[in-house]
This record gives structure tokens, sequence and C-alpha cells, in this order.
């Protein structure tokens, strides 16, 4: 007898909320932790090294959500972003009642594991914690808060052009019909290719779970700058997700019409 393949049943909501918390958690964790722990290594003591910079972090984000989406996204579609479910049901993909559940699930990974990171802190040298959280804890920030000086109308463009840039990509590796298997490659590509341009400009976000997650841990100033961290991706995303419907999609709801 040949084999046969047959169809797993759809994932529980549990499971789904589940992997998303979990990959979330992963790319969180992954993006925060190289960047605090990695990023700058050895400045400031007597350890000798050289820290892995944008590039590293960059990478670090990229080969995470790799990693995240082969692990849990055939479960949950692979989000691991509140700005990526926006679009996704923007586009159709997902039931807008769905939308809250799974963003509650992504704050709650992304919370988890900079609160991990924070243990690991607390073990950390004297004064190392303190130092990170007064530095903003790998928060985003623009003005004074960006790497580059760079201001708010600068984030605001970068975050809402990058977040819509993200979901068009995701969109389109994921779609029903025309995806690709290499889809979680190519989305980790893409997030790793954003983190390169907007490290400098405002410590790159286009995920609002992940500023939620190390704004808690910050400065006030981080806090205060949040929302735009919250806003804009959100907006780009929205934007992106009904343009790629509306524009790539118009055929498949023209056969479904007729």
């Amino acid at each position: 007898m040949s084999p046969t393949h047959t169809r797993l049943p759809a994932a529980t909501m549990t499971a789904r909320l589940t992997a998303e918390a979990f990959g979330t958690t992963i790319l969180v964790i992954a993006i925060v932790g190289a960047a605090l722990f990695a990023s700058r290594f050895g400045e400031g003591t007597d350890v000798s090294g050289e820290g892995i910079g944008f590039v590293g972090i960059s990478l670090a984000a990229g080969l995470a959500l790799i990693a995240a989406v082969y692990a849990f996204g055939p479960i949950s579609g692979g989000h691991f972003n509140p700005a990526v479910t926006l679009g996704a049901a923007a586009a159709g993909r997902m039931p807008w009642r769905d939308v809250p559940s799974y963003i509650a699930a992504q704050c709650i990974g992304a919370t988890i594991a900079s609160t991990l990171i924070f243990l690991i802190g607390l073990f950390g040298p004297d004064g190392w914690l303190e130092a990170q959280r007064t530095a903003g804890f790998a928060s985003n920030g623009f003005g004074a808060s960006s790497p580059g000086g760079f201001g708010m109308g600068a984030a605001i463009i970068g975050e809402a052009l990058f977040a819509a840039l993200l979901i068009f990509v995701f969109l389109g590796v994921t779609h029903p019909a025309r995806g690709t298997p290499l889809g979680g490659l190519v989305t980790g590509v893409t997030l790793a290719l954003i983190y390169l341009v907007l490290l400098p400009i405002d410590f790159a976000s286009v995920n609002p779970a992940r500023s939620i997650a190390t704004a808690v841990y910050g400065s006030t100033e981080a806090l205060a700058q949040l929302w735009v961290f919250l806003v804009f991706p959100m907006i780009g995303a929205l934007l992106a997700g009904l343009a790629y419907r509306a524009l790539f999609d118009v055929s498949e709801r023209e056969e479904l019409d007729t």
C-alpha cells in the first residue's frame, strides 16, 4: 500500500493563542536579549570583546522570526505581531472576531520575554540592570531617545511604512494559492532588513507587542513615547491589508461572485 496523507484538523483557539504567545516570546526575547546583552558587549567593563551592533540585532530578529514561524506558524498562522494580525484581518485572511484574542496573546508572550530578560539582569554586574532601565531597556523612541537623534516624524513615517512593507510580504508569501513553503524564511529576512534600516531611527518596532514589552521596564520617557509605536505600525498594517486585498485578490473575489 502506498502511504496516505491525512489533513490534520484545524487547531483549537486555545492552541492557536498559545502558539502565538510562544512565538512572540521567542521573537522578543531574541530582539531584546541581543540588544541588551550583546549589542555593546564589554562596554564600560573590564571584559574584552566587541558588541554585535545593529547588524547583530537585525540578524537576531530575523532568525528568531524564522524559527518561530516554522515552529508555531502551522498552528496559528505565525503572526507574533499585532500589526500582522490586523493586516491579515483587513486582507480577509482571518475573522475580525479573532483579532483581540490574538493581540492579547502576543502582548502576553512579549511581556513574558522582557520579564525573563529582566530576571536575568537581576543577577548581572552591579549597576547593569539599573543602567539598562535608565537607557530605556531597548525601548523604542525618538528625539533624545533615538539612537541617531531622529525626531517623531521620522518614527511615525518609518513605523507605518515598514509595517506596511512587512504586511505586504507576509500576505504574499502566505497566500493560499500563490504562497511559498519558504514563506517563513522570506518573512524573517524581510524583518532583518527592516531592522537594519529602522534601528538607528527609533530602535525598530513594527510590532506593538515588542514595544509594550520593553517600555514597561524602561524609563518614563519610553512609556511617554509608546503611543507612536502602538498607533502607527497598526495604521500601516491596516492600510497594507486593505490595499493588498484590493490590488491582488480581486480575481479571487470575482471568481467567488460568479
